[in-house]
């Protein structure tokens, strides 16, 4: 098994683009960010260590703040050069070469690389793929040696390979041991080489775990900032690190009711087993030191929390005692070891040290430990401020009757409770008719209002939706889909208007689609803006096994209602709730957790392990 660290991933970025005008391919914009962030983004999670190979513009590339290491070799060779530059500088045993222009690279390129290269027992591994000849009709292997996996002590063939004058990238390896691994997808290989070819990206939709790379990035948290008194706090999140004003606990004490003694007494007997005896000297409850000197041979009677008295090192619980009397105790010497039931000074948390980091949320046990330190005020964040409403003529509020195509809006009362579970001060707008000049009107009166605008629908390719023409003249959209489901139509940009600025998310109109957008890409970009830290805006995935088997289109993230149950055995097991469909809201109210398909993943057989995001605490 090859580990993870021992391997370095590089970006070839030091073509010349000939067939895109002579341009710096990498910094191509696709999803409003350069070619080469999309590629980082795949591929940092893979490796140990990540370089980027470039010759010119190396400025721009350095920004990403990687290692730049240009070819080695004269002449602009292409990806063999970079291969060869990599192979020089990298210091781990086995290197990582993509293009800088293959965007959707899989997500597990390196370790099934990695797996083929040990099974074969070969020096490098390169991905293949089966595709259909269009003229013959026929299945053809296409290899990908510019995805190659190879050992960098290899560097010895190749440098005899370029001394010889060839230059292909398929053939340098020689007589070293090759091993093609298989992958399904052919798409996944494809990279630019023609405007064409970056337009038609532009219209496959950005992948999810992009689209959350890029959200992360936009989320800067908002500047205001509270002093509020710790009964006020909870849900709140830290502006400032809370360092700790005392020890907890602030002295050693006894963690049972027993007797405080001295280790060295244990076992002090002729042979080691004889019972021993020691003699009453104090009683020290909690709160209230002890008055006496515990000396050799002597105990004190202690109450779990009192303060250990000096010299003494051991408790010994009262259960345990053979005999005792107000003035002596008898046990056996083996009953506990030197040092047991003894809780130490600031083992809990030492004075000066940091007791919670800027960041956290602040729940029912952060509050607890800011009572024991005595800490009564504590600076929050203020609270993050988002506008939200309803786009489409078809809907219609509670109350009113429904005409024939109509239907009530859901979504803002998801969206209600949604947001307000997340302790956001919460606009509702109401519904907004399918017309340009009432769609403007509300994104500007969001604006002026709040921190973060939130629609639902509006962000398909629909006849009647304005949204993409009216945010055109307000600000700028970074995306407007994401190959997920449900929840391809999503809208990230930014709006501005009359001096004012507001973060856009656009999600879809379908009831389950919403919920799927806001938890998986929303929520964590809410949060951060609220200032909090990576883990309390991320969700945690847990895995279980498939009840049965769940189909899965492979080259997309898919989200999927399901079930978490206990079966006779004791063990865990998920299944899918029925019907996916994004308009079936009812499924979400049956499970009880998120099934996460993700992106490489394909048809998922009974059994599999799957991840899951539970519902508890959550919708």
């Amino acid at each position: 098994m090859i580990d993870q660290q021992d391997i370095t991933g590089l970006i070839l970025a030091g073509g010349l683009g000939t067939r895109m005008g002579q341009c710096d391919k990498g910094m191509l914009p696709l999803h409003g960010q350069p070619l080469v962030r999309h590629v980082l983004q795949r591929l940092a999670p893979q490796v140990g260590q990540l370089a980027i190979n470039v010759n010119d513009h190396a400025d721009a590339y350095t920004r990403f703040g990687l290692p730049v290491w240009p070819d080695m070799l004269p002449g602009h060779l292409g990806p063999l050069a970079g291969l060869h530059s990599g192979m020089q500088h990298a210091s781990t045993p086995y290197l990582l070469t993509v293009p800088c222009d293959s965007p959707l690279l899989p997500p597990d390129l390196a370790a099934r690389l990695a797996a083929g290269l040990i099974e074969h027992n070969a020096d490098l591994a390169i991905a293949v793929t089966d595709e259909l000849d269009a003229a013959s009709g026929a299945t053809v292997r296409r290899p990908h040696p510019v995805f190659c996996l190879v050992k960098t002590s290899a560097l010895s063939q190749l440098d005899a390979y370029l001394a010889s004058g060839e230059r292909r990238m398929r053939t340098w390896h020689g007589l070293l041991k090759l091993a093609e691994v298989l992958f399904d997808d052919g798409r996944a290989f494809g990279n630019v080489n023609t405007p064409d070819d970056l337009a038609a990206l532009q219209t496959q939709g950005l992948s999810v775990p992009m689209a959350q790379a890029m959200l992360a990035g936009a989320a800067a948290p908002v500047a205001g900032i509270e002093q509020l008194a710790l009964p006020q706090a909870l849900e709140r999140i830290l502006a400032a690190d809370i360092i700790s004003p005392i020890s907890v606990p602030a002295h050693d004490n006894s963690a049972m009711d027993g007797y405080a003694l001295y280790g060295a007494d244990l076992g002090a007997g002729l042979d080691g087993s004889a019972p021993l005896t020691l003699a009453v000297v104090d009683t020290i409850l909690a709160g209230r030191p002890g008055t006496v000197t515990v000396r050799r041979g002597e105990c004190a009677r202690i109450m779990t929390g009192a303060v250990m008295p000096a010299g003494c090192d051991s408790v010994v619980p009262q259960e345990l005692v053979q005999q005792a009397s107000e003035h002596s105790i008898t046990l056996a010497p083996d009953c506990i070891g030197p040092g047991d039931n003894r809780r130490f000074k600031g083992e809990d948390l030492m004075q000066g040290k940091p007791a919670l980091l800027q960041g956290k949320r602040l729940g029912p046990a952060e509050l607890g430990l800011l009572a024991s330190l005595g800490i009564a005020t504590v600076s929050v964040r203020r609270r993050l401020r988002v506008a939200f409403f309803s786009t489409g003529d078809e809907l219609r509020s509670i109350g009113e009757p429904l005409d024939a195509g109509c239907i009530y809006d859901s979504n803002r009362y998801t969206l209600l409770g949604m947001l307000s579970r997340l302790g956001c001060d919460v606009l509702d707008m109401g519904i907004v008719k399918d017309q340009p000049q009432a769609l403007e009107a509300a994104l500007r009166g969001a604006c002026a209002s709040a921190d973060v605008i939130i629609t639902s629908g509006g962000a398909s390719s629909g006849a009647a939706d304005f949204t993409r023409e009216i945010l055109a003249r307000l600000g700028d959209v970074a995306f407007w889909q994401i190959n997920m489901r449900p929840g391809r139509p999503m809208a990230f940009g930014n709006i501005a208007s009359n001096g004012h600025a507001a973060l856009l998310l656009g999600l879809p109109g379908n009831p389950v689609a919403v919920m799927a957008t806001f938890y998986f890409l929303a929520r964590p970009t809410l949060l951060r803006l609220m200032g909090a830290d990576a883990e309390t805006a991320s969700l945690p995935l847990l895995q279980v096994a498939a009840q049965a088997p769940i189909r899965k289109k492979r080259g997309r993230t898919e989200y999927q209602r399901g079930i978490v149950e206990r079966s006779a055995d004791g063990r865990q097991h998920v299944r899918v709730t029925g019907a996916q469909g994004s308009g079936i809201l009812r499924s979400m109210t049956q499970a009880n957790c998120m099934i996460v398909l993700h992106e490489a993943q394909g048809h998922v057989a009974a059994g599999d392990l799957v991840d899951v995001v539970l519902f508890h605490g959550l919708t």
